[in-house]
């Protein structure tokens, strides 16, 4: 929901993106640093309950998300490892954050708890469609609910809780996150399933057919 803000973010990080550059540092030391912040403050401020300086910290560290990316097209490093490296520190990152709140949760509230595993393993999925179908040659960049979704409904709501809302307003935002999480699983897989049909090759009555898991093959006459 939060991506046409990608493009205004991007040239807001080009001054700072440049200067760091400058200065000699390279937006893979940008991308291990960003990560680094954001999984210690993760695992220290939000497990105690102290979400206001812990999503504070955090999002300070996340401007590394856009800043990394905004360095390597500034400073023309732009790579496909560098690329590599930026997806999966985003997923260890993810996961600090969910899985604070969830041990957060635990022994405090059930529903709190399921809620913050639900979106953690829900948002792992996520990701791991889109590459997957990457990975296949099919394009599944659709969805209702990307990484900065996630993480701004979820900081947001624990940050009202701890200004002294409700507990389950912070409840009721991670199930948000894991219902839209699950709705953007769903939607890149049927991305995934169109990209697949399209690209599949018509077969005719007579043709054989190879399965493509496992050792095994099938041939012979297939009925239309």
């Amino acid at each position: 929901m939060l991506s046409f803000l990608r493009g205004a973010y991007g040239r807001a990080l080009t001054p700072l993106a440049r200067f760091l550059l400058r200065i000699g540092l390279s937006p893979t030391a940008v991308t291990f640093a960003g990560t680094l912040g954001v999984v210690l403050a993760a695992l220290w401020f939000l497990p105690r309950g102290e979400w206001i300086a812990g999503f504070v910290v955090v999002g300070v560290f996340l401007l590394a998300d856009g800043l990394d990316g905004t360095m390597a097209r500034a400073g023309g490093r732009q790579t496909r490892f560098g690329a590599f490296i930026d997806s999966t520190m985003d997923r260890i990152a993810d996961g600090a954050v969910f899985a604070a709140l969830a041990v957060w949760a635990a022994g405090r509230d059930v529903a709190t708890l399921w809620c913050a595993l639900a979106a953690l393993v829900l948002g792992f999925v996520v990701s791991y469609a889109r590459a997957r179908a990457e990975a296949e040659g099919w394009d599944a960049s659709v969805g209702i609910f990307e990484r900065a979704d996630r993480l701004v409904v979820a900081g947001v709501a624990a940050v009202a809780v701890d200004l002294g809302a409700p507990l389950w307003v912070l409840t009721l935002a991670l199930g948000v996150v894991a219902a839209g999480s699950a709705v953007t699983v769903a939607q890149r897989v049927a991305a995934a399933w169109a990209a697949a049909a399209a690209s599949a090759p018509r077969r005719h009555p007579g043709t054989t057919r190879r399965r493509t898991r496992g050792s095994d093959s099938l041939s012979g006459p297939i009925a239309e």
